[in-house]
């Protein structure tokens, strides 16, 4: 599974949050471990390379394993997954605040805190300006700004229920995007809504990241755990493709916001009888 499956499965999080935070059960522990394992396994990858990286600026020119052509799926990899780690957090913050319970937050805010440390050491090869070429150097840099702007533009769909600027790359320019988002719009029709934005992000990243991933295997792990911890019954195995993921992800949101939709008219007829 592609790096940008996930990007695109975190832009589903985002927009069917708020309906899928109010109509799923709770989240089954053994989808928590699994997106854990996934992660610290992944994470686990990244940092053997970023290591190896850090002890080739040492002896320049590079050595031959590290060439830009295998080195560079990895990078990426790290740039782009953290935006479904993070919108992921702030989904679990919002989830575990709204149902008065601790069970998805800790694990992921420890996921966020590897990655965190893993773009620190990746900004800290680029910065040091020795290793890449520039138009590796740029290439990077580039999907960094572009990774950073799209997780502040989806964060805004969850203002509503978390506190985003703790998952913010740059707090004032999230809170920006979601004081401009037409949230009864989205609200209205939100699997159109989220075709929109998916379409958009598939279209930002579709020829900028390179067509081999090395970590397919820990993506498809990592992207089915979230699916399960959001639709998946007692016993399903996550076996979900990435159209699965959307039809599953927008009929789930549909149905949620409907008894949302339902148990709010039933208040409003009480309320006037009453």
């Amino acid at each position: 599974m592609h790096t940008r499956d996930l990007a695109e499965l975190a832009a589903r999080v985002a927009v069917m949050g708020p309906a899928l935070i109010r109509g799923s059960e709770p989240v089954s522990e053994a989808a928590n471990q699994a997106y854990w394992a996934a992660s610290r396994c992944r994470l686990d990858r990244w940092s053997r390379l970023l290591r190896r990286l850090a002890d080739a600026q040492a002896t320049l020119p590079r050595p031959a394993p590290l060439a830009w052509v295998r080195i560079r799926p990895v990078l990426e990899e790290i740039l782009v997954g953290e935006l479904l780690a993070r919108i992921w957090g702030a989904y679990c913050r919002a989830a575990d605040q709204i149902r008065g319970r601790a069970d998805l937050e800790p694990v992921a805010q420890n996921v966020l805190a590897g990655h965190h440390e893993a773009r620190r050491r990746l900004l800290q090869l680029l910065a040091a300006g020795d290793f890449f070429d520039v138009s590796e150097a740029t290439a990077l840099n580039h999907l960094r700004q572009r990774v950073e702007r799209w997780c502040d533009m989806l964060l805004a769909h969850l203002a509503i229920d978390v506190e985003i600027a703790d998952f913010a790359f740059e707090p004032e320019r999230a809170g920006q995007f979601a004081a401009d988002l037409d949230v009864e719009t989205v609200a209205t029709d939100r699997k159109f809504t989220g075709q929109l934005v998916v379409a958009a992000l598939r279209g930002a990243f579709e020829t900028c990241l390179a067509d081999e991933n090395p970590n397919r295997d820990l993506n498809a792990r990592l992207g089915n755990a979230v699916l399960d911890s959001l639709i998946a019954q007692p016993g399903e195995p996550a076996t979900h493709t990435p159209s699965i993921w959307v039809e599953r992800l927008a009929n789930l949101a549909d149905d949620a916001q409907g008894m949302v939709d339902e148990l709010l008219r039933i208040d409003d007829e009480l309320a006037v009888r009453f």
